[in-house]
């Protein structure tokens, strides 16, 4: 399937998902349970996985899933994977768990270790976000489609929008905040932290904190299609994917700096 067709199905799965997740979302209880890494884990997790990897299963292409409930595949097995599928179905259970809509479902295709394609769907805000390589990035709402472009700065600038989350800062992070020019801080949670950056709603995200590759994949493309970067902070090239350790090393993304 032609990767443009694959990301608009891709498309239609995260929003059944997040049409399920925003069931349960008006429910009083979300069943939260504590995994062995100390994050909660919601019924909505467990239900938009479901959803999305049922649904992946149908499509015309199969690649191996790879995602944040599922049971961890070995590196032995995903080491020799050409394509893979990376899901989070539920990015920002905590901002979910406090009500304030900062949540998104992202599924993203992997090929040789690089996102080739990314799809973001924010529940709340009815918002859809897509990309695939050499293709562009995308936002829907209400049936409109907007191609996203990143605004070109630079770190010299006064005044630049920096990204950072609702539910970590940092030392590290504050340091580099404060090497800015006078920056202006946009709190954030989940994976919209790179949709505000391919938006043009800000400039930076450092995330010089822990993440795992599924955080990241989706909304990696959309940034990065929209003019972005997303770049490992000690070796300062581009986040790589499907490692033996789906630990993220620190980042930084950037829209289009010049």
């Amino acid at each position: 399937m032609e990767l443009k067709a694959l990301t608009l199905e891709v498309t239609k799965i995260a929003r059944d998902a997040g049409h399920a997740i925003m069931k349960i979302y008006g429910e009083d209880d979300f069943q939260v349970e504590t995994k062995d890494n100390e994050s909660p884990l919601t019924i909505a997790d467990k239900t938009g996985n479901d959803i999305i990897c049922d649904a992946l299963k149908k499509l015309d292409v199969q690649y191996p899933i790879v995602s944040e409930e599922n049971k961890e595949i070995a590196y032995e097995e995903r080491k020799n994977f050409t394509y893979s599928w990376l899901v989070d179905p539920l990015d920002g259970t905590k901002e979910f768990i406090k009500r304030n809509g900062e949540f998104t479902v992202n599924v993203a295709l992997i090929h040789n270790g690089t996102p080739v394609m990314g799809v973001v769907y924010a529940p709340v805000m009815d918002e859809m976000y897509y990309a695939w390589k050499d293709g562009g990035a995308y936002m829907e709402k209400g049936g409109d489609v907007t191609q996203l472009k990143a605004p070109s700065f630079s770190l010299r600038d006064e005044g630049i929008g920096v990204v950072a989350s609702r539910s970590h800062l940092n030392a590290e992070t504050e340091a580099f905040v404060n090497a800015l020019n006078q920056p202006v801080i946009v709190p954030k949670g989940s994976s919209l932290k790179f949709l505000i950056l391919a938006r043009g709603g800000a400039h930076v995200y450092p995330r010089l904190a822990p993440t795992m590759e599924w955080d990241t994949g989706a909304a990696h493309v959309v940034l990065t299609e929209a003019g972005g970067s997303v770049i490992n902070h000690e070796t300062k090239k581009p986040l790589e994917y499907n490692k033996e350790n789906l630990l993220n090393p620190h980042f930084i993304a950037y829209g289009n700096m010049g």
